[in-house]
């Protein structure tokens, strides 16, 4: 028999309702336990979800013994505590992207992860998404030659709104590490590490970054463009050029079900269509290393989130973005 992993969510806002939704699509996971720090609140979404449990303060989540993971969906500048909180009491963490605000503060979340002996990931769902695991695996084949160029972008136009998550800088706002992580995970997922990183930046009146420009140079000559908005909209489309053809990651690349593909003048349109928002994949592996006492993922391990931290780390000095 399969063992159930008793899901708990700390963070009850958008994204916990796309991560329960699909939650509830999967086997061998149910949703036990929720925590706001409105009870209102967690028991309006309890009840939406069917929780068995509904906290209106993290630590009597965190310590709940019944509860095996723990995914958290709170603000960025909370990824840190909240994921010490749930580690500190031997939970498995599933903590959605950005994994932290810094890398000093990853570190120590890994460190605790060690220490504690327990299962520790960074929610970026792309990376265990089908269409990406394809776009990887058809340019480490080497059939498409090398990459050229690969652009790709995010940008939404979001209403402005000071104190909401966007734009307050003490949450931890801005377009790189809401939206712009996505771009850059893109390139270092799919080209390595670049020798050389240049971007500029919109900073806003509420001090955050509103748009942003990325560049990553390679020694071998290929070239990331990369950029992130939340002042317009745009198809949010990735683009691999390569000398032997190109991939094409359409529009929502970060989780589209479509890819086209143009191989040596032969163009093929690929469908990945999957059910749900797309995060099932994510919390069908988690729960899977989780069964299988794994401490760490082979597809998100701590290297990667070290280096993706480490590059938005070295981003935003090269822009003058600091927060406290």
């Amino acid at each position: 028999m399969m063992k159930t992993i008793r899901w708990g969510i700390i963070g009850l806002g958008k994204i916990a309702n796309s991560f329960a939704t699909d939650l509830q699509q999967v086997t061998g996971s149910e949703l036990y336990a929720v925590a706001s720090r409105s009870q209102e609140k967690a028991d309006e979404f309890g009840k939406k979800y069917n929780a068995s449990k509904c906290y209106s303060s993290y630590e009597e989540l965190a310590e709940d013994p019944q509860v095996d993971a723990v995914y958290i969906a709170t603000p960025h500048v909370r990824h840190h505590q909240d994921t010490l909180l749930c580690l500190t009491n031997g939970k498995a963490v599933l903590c959605e992207k950005p994994f932290a605000m810094n890398l000093a503060q990853v570190e120590e979340m890994i460190s605790a992860a060690k220490e504690k002996n327990v299962l520790l990931m960074e929610a970026l769902w792309t990376r265990m998404m089908p269409h990406f695991k394809f776009v990887k695996e058809e340019l480490e084949s080497g059939k498409y030659g090398a990459v050229k160029t690969l652009t790709a972008d995010f940008c939404f136009d979001a209403d402005f709104n000071p104190e909401g998550r966007l734009y307050n800088k003490d949450l931890g706002g801005g377009s790189l590490l809401d939206i712009g992580i996505y771009p850059v995970f893109c390139a270092l997922a799919l080209l390595g590490n670049p020798e050389k990183i240049s971007a500029k930046a919109k900073i806003g009146k509420t001090g955050v970054d509103e748009e942003i420009e990325i560049t990553f140079d390679y020694n071998s000559g290929t070239e990331a463009f990369l950029s992130s908005s939340i002042l317009k909209d745009t198809p949010t489309i990735a683009t691999l050029i390569c000398e032997n053809g190109m991939l094409v990651l359409n529009s929502k690349f970060h989780h589209t079900d479509k890819v086209t593909a143009i191989l040596n003048g032969i163009k093929v349109e690929h469908d990945f269509a999957y059910t749900g928002k797309g995060y099932y994949f994510e919390i069908e592996h988690f729960a899977n290393l989780l069964r299988e006492g794994e401490k760490e993922s082979p597809l998100m391990s701590y290297d990667f989130s070290r280096t993706l931290i480490k590059t938005l780390d070295d981003i935003r000095e090269e822009i003058g973005l600091f927060y406290e």
